[in-house]
């Protein structure tokens, strides 16, 4: 039987790490190749001994997909490509392919330059993996070889986010990051493709969220005040996605407020992405699209580029810094500051995976164990060395205490679908199994019940290494002549409908490898054939002490009592018909009164057939006259 296969090396019943693997018709696709910001250690990365213990990546994966920029789904791509060892092709969107190297270089500094990490990938890795990839347009089916092809769909998640289809032959795979079904980069949307698995990110399983409106004037209101009062404003945020989003908000208001305190955002990074913002204004959606003819949603009146320097500036304001999760970076910095003073507060927009600072505070601690890393330039001597040489040490002093006094709100402006978007996604493409990714295992479980119940499907929820084997029933295409599916109606059989299977009757032609199904009437011409009749014959013994032709006629009223609406005749010959099946009866001289019943019919009564021997071995009725 064929089978797709699924196993998750990262975000199974977890959140972060996205690398999906799928053994489809022969073929191995890896769906993301993300980090976890949780781990420092070797942790951070997928598991890929999964596969390299049985040879080298490039001779095991067809191809890699990249659904979207969040390193949770690209972090690893170099590590993998470049350290593991990977020289096949990567598919992503254009604007993936611009944004990705960004977002992995910087997040290289933070973590080698920055903290002194090694074993990372270099810079140059980054760039040779990047020259790997292909990029992808929407609802551009690509052919990665003969068998396997892949269509990408609009994911709305954010900015060149896409759900993908993954075919071959008649067995097929969707996966999807959380999609968003209202979204400034515009909505998602898929055909009814009928997947055999649709692969969908769970990380908001339990979570139906208030309206968008009603969150974006919760946030507006939690700014206003803590400004008013005084304090400052810590939104960490990454780069891409709801940071523009959050801008274009703050914005709006501010103008409309006539607000005087200093919006900041961490520049660099961010001035990248606003370019890629405006590069791919095609990817938003249209109120973007159609505010942007007249002026640049991405360039801000009131905010403006962050030093460091200005978050020890006395008074009210608001910064966004990167990265989203607290796990290192300016906004850490910054957190660190401003956590002591209750009159300060951070708003945390998005998910944070578990070992941030974000989950911690998000989850009340109020008291952090912090690094202390401090860099230091030393002079020193070297042996056989002329002249000093100045080297860059880190030391490791005692860690850091840190006492949370500032309030800490959570209001998730995530990019992620809800359980609700995810039930509409399954409304939408109608798959005949369901597996959840990249989720809480507890969450996971609340929402694999609700859509089993709801939809009737199977809902798999696999742990990292955990395979997951789905049995396909693949499906034949084949054409139906007009002529007979005008002949079904004529008939009064109902109209075609893909959701409820029938039965037709028609002649199977296969030619030029395609199936046509047609009236035997228009094969035999088609194939220049003589029709020649099949029937079908059974012998039944019954007892009957009246004569031959008496017992036919005792067939023919019984037939008559028992088969309403059928066409019944008690021919001249001898014999009787009913439709197609003929019926005669004979006896031998030895034994007058068994008699031999012989039925006869064409192929085309043959569910008839078989009731009238069953009927007829039953005997006649007791008082049945003849005719």
């Amino acid at each position: 039987m064929p089978e797709i296969k699924v196993t998750p090396l990262g975000a199974g019943q977890d959140v972060g790490r996205s690398c999906i693997l799928v053994s489809i018709g022969g073929k191995n696709i890896m769906l993301d190749c993300g980090m976890h910001m949780g781990f420092n250690d070797d942790r951070r990365f997928p598991d890929f001994s999964y596969i390299t213990q049985q040879g080298r990546l490039t001779e095991f994966l067809d191809c890699v997909i990249i659904s979207h920029f969040h390193l949770d789904h690209c972090g690893a791509l170099p590590y993998m490509s470049e350290m593991v060892g990977y020289d096949g092709p990567i598919y992503m969107t254009h604007p993936t392919k611009a944004i990705c190297p960004i977002l992995l270089e910087d997040f290289r500094k933070i973590t080698v330059d920055k903290k002194g990490e090694t074993n990372f990938f270099t810079s140059q890795m980054i760039k040779d993996c990047m020259k790997k990839v292909v990029p992808l347009n929407l609802h551009q089916t690509v052919q990665v070889d003969d068998e396997l092809e892949i269509k990408a769909y609009y994911a709305g998640h954010v900015l060149g986010a896409a759900m993908v289809q993954i075919k071959v032959g008649s067995e097929s795979v969707v996966y999807t990051v959380s999609i968003s079904l209202i979204n400034r980069t515009g909505a998602a949307w898929i055909d009814k493709c009928r997947p055999d698995i649709l692969i969908s990110e769970s990380t908001y399983a339990t979570t139906i969220r208030d309206s968008k409106r009603c969150r974006e004037r919760d946030f507006l209101k939690k700014v206003h005040e803590t400004v008013e009062r005084g304090g400052k404003v810590l939104i960490p945020v990454f780069a891409l996605g709801r940071a523009q989003e959050l801008c274009i908000l703050l914005e709006t208001f501010w103008e409309r407020m006539n607000m005087k305190a200093p919006i900041y955002f961490s520049t660099g990074l961010t001035e990248k992405a606003n370019h890629y913002y405006k590069l791919f204004i095609t990817w938003t959606n249209q109120k973007i699209r159609k505010t942007f003819v007249q002026r640049n949603m991405f360039e801000f009146k009131h905010i403006k580029a962050f030093d460091r320097s200005y978050a020890d500036n006395p008074g009210p304001m608001v910064v966004f810094a990167t990265p989203g999760m607290l796990h290192a970076g300016q906004s850490l910095q910054i957190f660190k500051k401003w956590a002591g003073n209750e009159k300060n507060m951070i708003i945390m927009p998005g998910y944070c995976v578990q070992g941030t600072i974000g989950h911690k505070i998000l989850n009340g601690q109020k008291k952090l164990e912090m690094e202390n890393r401090q860099t230091v330039m030393q002079d020193m001597i070297l042996r056989d060395v002329s002249r000093p040489v100045v080297c860059l040490l880190t030391l490791d002093l005692c860690p850091l205490q840190l006492e949370v006094k500032l309030q800490v709100e959570y209001m998730s402006f995530s990019a992620h679908a809800d359980a609700k978007g995810i039930m509409q996604l399954i409304r939408m493409a109608e798959p005949r199994n369901m597996l959840l990714v990249h989720g809480e295992a507890k969450k996971m479980e609340f929402l694999k019940d609700k859509i089993e119940q709801e939809f009737t499907i199977n809902c798999f929820m696999p742990a990292n290494g955990e395979t997951t084997t789905v049995i396909t029933n693949p499906s034949v295409p084949v054409d139906i002549s007009l002529n007979l599916l005008k002949r079904e109606m004529a008939l009064g059989g109902p109209l075609p409908d893909p959701k409820k299977p029938r039965t037709m009757h028609g002649t199977l032609i296969m030619k030029d490898n395609s199936l046509r199904l047609v009236s035997p009437e228009q094969a035999l011409k088609e194939l220049g054939l003589n029709e020649h009749q099949l029937r079908f014959t059974c012998r039944v013994q019954l007892q009957d002490p009246h004569s031959d032709p008496d017992t036919l006629s005792r067939i023919y009223t019984h037939l008559k009592s028992v088969l309403k609406g059928y066409t019944i005749q008690h021919l001249p010959d001898g014999t009787v018909m009913v439709e197609s099946i003929v019926i005669k009866v004979s006896s031998s001289a030895e034994e007058p009164n068994t008699k031999v019943l012989l039925l006869s019919w064409s192929y085309q009564d043959e569910d008839l057939g078989s009731f009238l021997s069953t009927l007829l071995k039953k005997g006649l009725p007791s008082g049945l006259s003849s005719m």
